[in-house]
């Protein structure tokens, strides 16, 4: 294993973290989990998401640059980093200048095409009459074309005030990588990730808003360990990233085995770039099994037809 890292600083005073990493080890992996084997360079990013349109899109705009300056390929934002996070950033999504919104999310798509880079961009999604908008994740290509959209699906209460639930999975392939999207409180669904695993998703993109937490927040506790179990559980990659406002919990870049590869510095805008590479192998505890048990069978070996294995009150 190779791990190159140094710290840099962007032009807004951004602590930069590079993180170009290939990680694996001698383990048996179950290669027909892996649709296909390619190598992907992840930008995984934060900063302190907030009210402003404009500042939000600076910072991104500056960590696209840095981020395909080191190399990467794609470039993964958190939830609602251009527009702001309605009921806490915003008093609602109505308080939104849709027409700087629009704006500023060309003046992205132009940056992505001129940088050759692909983007999945957190903002809100408008939509018609008084429905309330979409908590979306834009998946921008290196084209500058938006070519899919994920609306959160699960909602907490405080967000259904505000916010319209979605209904549907997407699924992208970029460089031989199969990636999926998700938003921060579906984490507490592993149907979700269980269901993309099904999809052969490697690399799942997980974008959060975590941050301006009250005292005693139980997120960064158990945000950051569920994902690894799931990363574990289904085998993938995951880039989850968060806000860096304060009283939020660092990004990171988690591998198949549910190892923390790499992380950001807490409270601290940054972007680490990381390498995923399905080529690799890496150590996978229910690797010979995971498909039989997505498809029903819900335990290893054979069964036995034995009376004394179905007798379950006796000894």
């Amino acid at each position: 294993m190779h791990v190159n890292s140094r710290g840099m600083y962007c032009s807004c005073g951004a602590a930069i973290l590079l993180t170009l990493a290939s990680f694996g080890n001698a383990q048996t992996a179950e290669r027909a989990s892996l649709p296909s084997q390619g190598k992907l360079q992840v930008a995984t990013c934060q900063f302190p998401v907030c009210g402003d349109i404009h500042a939000n899109a600076d910072c991104i705009r500056r960590q696209m640059r840095e981020a395909r300056r080191q190399g990467a390929d794609l470039v993964h934002f958190p939830e609602c980093a251009l527009s702001g996070y309605a009921g806490e950033d915003l008093q609602s999504a109505a308080d939104l200048d849709w027409e700087l919104l629009h704006k500023e999310t060309d003046s992205i798509l132009a940056l992505a095409k001129e940088l050759g880079v692909w983007v999945v961009l957190g903002s809100n999604h408008r939509l018609s009459g008084d429905h309330k908008p979409h908590d979306s994740l834009y998946l921008i290509n290196s084209q500058g074309k938006i070519v899919d959209r994920y609306d959160k699906r699960f909602c907490t209460d405080s967000d259904l005030r505000y916010y319209s639930p979605g209904d549907h999975f997407v699924t992208f392939e970029l460089n031989g990588v199969k990636c999926g999207l998700l938003i921060c409180y579906d984490v507490r669904f592993p149907e979700l990730y269980r269901q993309y695993a099904k999809m052969r998703v490697q690399l799942m993109l997980h974008s959060f808003y975590n941050a301006r937490q009250k005292p005693g927040s139980i997120h960064a506790k158990i945000m950051p360990p569920t994902v690894q179990g799931y990363a574990g559980a289904n085998f993938m990659f995951v880039s989850m990233n968060n806000s860096s406002a304060e009283h939020s919990w660092q990004s990171r870049f988690i591998t198949p085995d549910g190892l923390v590869a790499a992380e950001l510095p807490l409270d601290k805008p940054g972007v680490m770039v990381n390498l995923v590479d399905t080529g690799k192998k890496f150590y996978d505890a229910s690797g010979p099994f995971r498909l039989d048990c997505i498809n029903g069978k819900l335990n290893s070996g054979q069964v036995v037809d034995d009376p004394r294995s179905k007798e379950r009150t006796g000894y």
